[in-house]
């Protein structure tokens, strides 16, 4: 049964949503039955033009807070990559593993990039539970060790129940699991996973992984080098002095 949503256009966002929609988006879904060739149960079937504008509606969004534990990178790094994904999406996985770790020794690492992740579960309870565990594990500081874990290879189709999900946080280092459990199912973590939720349906995304990388949407695991050449592109952008009296 899909969980993509419509496009939920809100009030002082309304333009960011539609510059949203230059790009073709196609939902991910869950698999209808069992696991395909290599357990993926999404379909990203997405393209994104390389060449699409930079709007300021959408580079607004990123937080660049100092304090935030589910980012990496400076705060200030010129080029900011705001990802919106779920984890019990086949893509989002791939995207983890084969081109996040890419980026970071690249970019983030020399100070170009900042990664700042926004939990956008579509898949029902299952993607909801991991993306508050992924936010208790933040509260100790082990958020990208409990990403690492979720999104390796094979740990999806384990499903993410309770017990899942406590295993996880063991392998991650998150070190006290009383406080994960009790954090997984408080307020605050239901809180800041609707926030970013809400944040993503209202810039248009319908589905994962999206991204925005200073403004400029890509949708879907691309390969690296859309990612590659939006980040230069924004590098080099940030380093153009302002025109006079903007």
């Amino acid at each position: 049964m899909s969980k993509s949503r419509p496009i939920m256009i809100v009030s002082g966002v309304a333009a960011a949503a539609v510059l949203l929609g230059v790009v073709s988006y196609t939902a991910t879904r869950p698999s209808s039955g069992g696991g395909g060739a290599g357990g993926s149960s999404a379909v990203a079937e997405v393209s994104a033009d390389p060449s699409a504008g930079v709007y300021p509606e959408l580079e607004a969004y990123a937080r660049r807070d100092a304090s935030d534990k589910l980012a990496l990178g400076r705060a200030d790094a010129p080029v900011v990559l705001i990802e919106y994904a779920d984890f019990k999406c086949g893509y989002c996985g791939k995207f983890a593993r084969d081109t996040e770790p890419v980026l970071v020794k690249k970019y983030v690492d020399e100070g170009t990039l900042r990664i700042e992740w926004r939990n956008f579960p579509i898949f029902g309870e299952e993607s909801e539970a991991v993306a508050r565990a992924s936010w208790a594990a933040g509260q100790q500081g082990r958020f990208w060790e409990f990403h690492k874990a979720a999104y390796a290879e094979g740990a999806k189709e384990k499903g993410f129940g309770k017990d899942r999900l406590a295993a996880l946080a063991k392998e991650a280092g998150v070190p006290d699991a009383a406080r994960f459990a009790k954090d997984t199912d408080g307020a605050a973590a239901r809180e800041a996973v609707r926030e970013d939720q809400e944040q993503g349906y209202a810039l248009g995304a319908t589905s994962t992984p999206s991204f925005l990388v200073n403004g400029r949407p890509i949708a879907g695991a691309q390969p690296l080098e859309t990612f590659t050449e939006a980040i230069e592109a924004a590098a080099k952008a940030a380093a153009k002095p302002a025109k006079a009296g903007q």
